[in-house]
């Protein structure tokens, strides 16, 4: 049996042309003109109902008060909201009344889709970017922040917007597998290329975010003791208590233990206190509560004091104690009465202070002590030999 094997080929079938497209539109419109026009009517009153719940949702959020509270972050974001999307939404949800033809259907799909995934990637933005602002709002780094918000606005942005394009490649169809693998390789190129500058950027927006130290602050790291002048991009600018000027990277800055003494409400204190060995035990016994007396009414708060050990040349007490101030120079001043007044009750008292002293022995050649002399009657005698 002879068959034809043109027979069994499918004809390829032509993709409609402008003309057989325009006649198609031209017989829906005139089958369906009734429900056209509901459609638009519809639409418009769905679209100023939309444009009316937009702008009260604005005036009620500037009455919030908060721009960065929840009311606030809400209305920033809303006030994005783009008036395609508005004609868009209204468009898609009106569109099936009118039974519009599948070319009709599928454009008003794909536009709304389209803007739709960008309008939420805006949302988004506006929400983080009021998040962060929140976060660092009460700090006052007032340029730094203000640079940083800038690059991160555009890392956001960027970010986001590329995974609203995949997101709508996708959606139409499109293999982003590749996209997304060439997207990771070349942000790990660009990461490794610039790892210094993104780690002092970092290191920077670390200081802004998690606040170890600000502006103003005293702080101690190293061997330096230093106020922060200015926190930048990428260094950090202190000045140290001798008046040098230092400056710092923050990758460096930050990976060094950081002592702040903005947040101090006390500061201990402790005067090491060294007596003569000559001192009688009674008396050394109070010594202890009269550095107690001499604190308190001082205005220091009395921690502990007492014997600590034997001297090279002196009975060493020690005596701790708390001044709560925040301000360095009341803290000074108080350990400056302290020790005058330690200084003035001890002689009161008797008490004398130590200071390094030596005492040398001297023996005659059959062992007998000679210097010092531990027979006054003898040092009197040799003194004062008898006459006549």
């Amino acid at each position: 049996m002879a068959f034809n094997i043109a027979d069994d080929v499918p004809k390829a079938v032509s993709a409609p042309s402008l003309e057989q497209a325009a006649q198609g539109l031209h017989v829906w419109i005139s089958a369906h003109w009734l429900q056209i026009l509901i459609a638009v009517g519809a639409g418009l009153v769905v679209y100023l109902v939309l444009t009316l719940m937009l702008g009260l949702g604005r005036k009620f959020m500037a009455r919030a008060g908060d721009r960065l509270g929840v009311a606030g972050l809400f209305g920033r974001a809303v006030s994005r909201t783009s008036q395609a999307f508005l004609v868009l939404a209204s468009a898609r949800l009106v569109a099936g009344y009118a039974n519009p033809p599948a070319p009709v259907s599928n454009t008003i799909g794909f536009l709304f889709t389209v803007v739709a995934v960008f309008q939420v990637a805006l949302w988004v933005r506006e929400v983080i970017l009021g998040l962060i602002e929140r976060r660092t709002d009460d700090d006052g780094h007032g340029e730094t922040l203000a640079n940083a918000m800038g690059i991160i606005r555009l890392l956001v942005s960027v970010a986001l917007f590329a995974i609203a394009t995949v997101v709508v490649l996708d959606n139409v169809g499109v293999n982003v597998t590749g996209l997304v693998a060439g997207l990771g390789i070349g942000g790990i190129a660009i990461g490794l290329a610039a790892q210094g500058i993104f780690q002092d950027l970092f290191a920077a927006l670390s200081i802004i975010f998690d606040r170890p130290f600000r502006m103003g602050e005293t702080i101690h790291y190293d061997q330096t003791t230093a106020t922060v002048e200015r926190i930048g991009l990428k260094s950090t600018r202190l000045r140290a208590v001798t008046g040098e000027k230092k400056i710092i990277s923050n990758a460096d800055l930050l990976k060094k233990e950081i002592t702040s003494f903005q947040a101090l409400d006390h500061r201990r204190l402790k005067f090491p206190i060294g007596v003569i060995y000559q001192t009688d035990p009674e008396t050394a016994a109070r010594i202890p509560e009269i550095l107690k007396e001499i604190i308190v009414g001082e205005g220091g708060a009395f921690v502990r004091s007492g014997f600590i050990r034997f001297g090279a040349s002196s009975l060493d007490f020690e005596v701790e104690f708390d001044v709560f101030r925040p301000d360095w120079d009341a803290i000074y001043a108080i350990r400056h009465r302290i020790g005058l007044a330690i200084l003035r009750r001890f002689r009161q008292e008797g008490l004398e202070f130590a200071y390094p002293t030596q005492t040398s022995f001297t023996a005659a050649p059959d062992g007998r002590m000679i210097l010092p002399y531990s027979d006054p009657g003898a040092e009197v005698s040799r003194a004062n030999p008898p006459t006549g």
